[in-house]
């Protein structure tokens, strides 16, 4: 996370506006909050929703395992983990957790572009 965004904010600081912020006598603070900040939200933004699905997903396949949550706390690795003993029998054990758990990392990911592309300055023009 933050070697992406140190990686994006120096290439922001190189780029011509923010140069032309500081010809015309621009302090830093004013570069960084006017210039820099908005448009690295939208990268941070990106990252902060893919990181979150990406936890949703270790929790679930270490709760499937054994290794997470155990039996008293729900979690959908535990649900299907549970439910996979009679996937035959009743697969919907197993395909309603399945699927709400794509659903939920699905919908934080397009949450995330979705947001990108309301904060993008550069879609603004």
């Amino acid at each position: 996370f933050m070697v992406v965004t140190r990686s994006a904010t120096q290439h922001i600081k190189g780029l011509d506006y923010v140069a032309a912020a500081r010809a015309s006598g621009a302090t830093p603070r004013q570069i960084i909050w006017h210039e820099i900040l908005p448009n690295l939200s939208s990268k941070i933004i990106v990252i902060f929703t893919f990181e979150v699905g990406v936890a949703i997903l270790a929790e679930s396949a270490l709760s499937f395992l054994g290794v997470g949550i155990q039996a008293p706390i729900p979690s959908w690795g535990l649900m299907i983990a549970e439910g996979k003993d009679a996937m035959f029998f009743r697969p919907w054990l197993v395909v309603l957790p399945g699927m709400l758990l794509f659903i939920l990392v699905i919908g934080a990911n397009l949450m995330g572009d979705g947001l990108r592309d309301i904060t993008s300055p550069e879609e603004k023009s």
